[in-house]
């Protein structure tokens, strides 16, 4: 019970790397706050934990609305005693060249990965700093933090914003014992990814296994996606390590696809 009587508040958990992070965390001990665009889907997510002896609760949240990460993030803390663990994780994806991105798109993107990263860090901080008990803040960014890919222009832009954010955390935050980390997945084959597939296809003009093979595994070494077990996994590391010694840390998680 690594994360015993902890208090998790994770975005996008109502599906994909968000809800495998919040049952592996729930598994451990956890009180999870599910966190989600969806509020009916969140609400369904923690009946679930709760059906398993795990204390969770559902909010809605839009993470680009100040006033609804505050709530949102008010309403977990009240029902929990405090927010020790914030995993931002949230997330959308659009696919153009940069010559034929709207400028609606990629605010839209940035708004979503870097706005909503710095909403819900300053929202949890505020209770981690007073709580006195330190506190894990984990932010979901990509193999796209370290390196590009064709045609997400504002996808990569705010992944590496991520790394950036979180080392300033890091410095910031070491005094009241909180740690900051990102973690960097290659393609796990979520709903987010599912619907990437046939986009790249018709944008480059190959099939949908072809963009699998030659685009988005083409780097591994295993020809494997990487799975929400894998990213859940390191979650638990990073939340449940007891020192400072690997904050402002990043860690790839990607078969291989990009090594440091």
């Amino acid at each position: 019970m690594q994360l015993k009587d902890k208090v998790a508040y994770i975005t996008g958990s109502a599906s994909g790397i968000g809800q495998e992070i919040a049952i592996l965390f729930a598994q451990e001990g956890a009180k999870i706050i599910i966190a989600d665009l969806n509020k009916e889907a969140a609400d369904a997510t923690a009946a679930e934990l709760k059906a398993t002896g795990a204390q969770a609760i559902g909010v809605g949240v839009d993470v680009t609305n100040e006033d609804q990460v505050n709530a949102s993030v008010e309403e977990g803390a009240a029902a929990f005693g405090g927010i020790d663990i914030l995993i931002s994780n949230a997330g959308i994806q659009i696919v153009h060249p940069v010559e034929e991105f709207s400028f609606a798109d990629w605010k839209k993107m940035l708004a979503i990965h870097l706005d909503g990263a710095f909403l819900t860090t300053k929202a949890c901080l505020k209770h981690m700093y007073a709580q006195g008990r330190g506190g894990s803040v984990i932010y979901m960014g990509s193999v796209h933090s370290k390196e590009a890919s064709l045609l997400k222009a504002p996808y990569v832009t705010a992944k590496h914003g991520l790394i950036g954010l979180a080392k300033t955390v890091a410095k910031e935050g070491a005094k009241h014992g909180v740690r900051a980390n990102v973690i960097c997945p290659g393609f796990v084959r979520t709903p987010l990814v599912e619907k990437q597939i046939p986009e790249q296809a018709k944008t480059l003009g190959i099939t949908e296994q072809e963009v699998i093979k030659n685009v988005m595994l083409k780097e591994t070494v295993d020809g494997e996606f990487t799975t929400t077990e894998d990213v859940a996994r390191v979650a638990l590391l990073f939340a449940g390590f007891p020192t400072n010694a690997l904050t402002g840390q990043s860690l790839v998680v990607s078969h291989g696809w990009f090594m440091q």
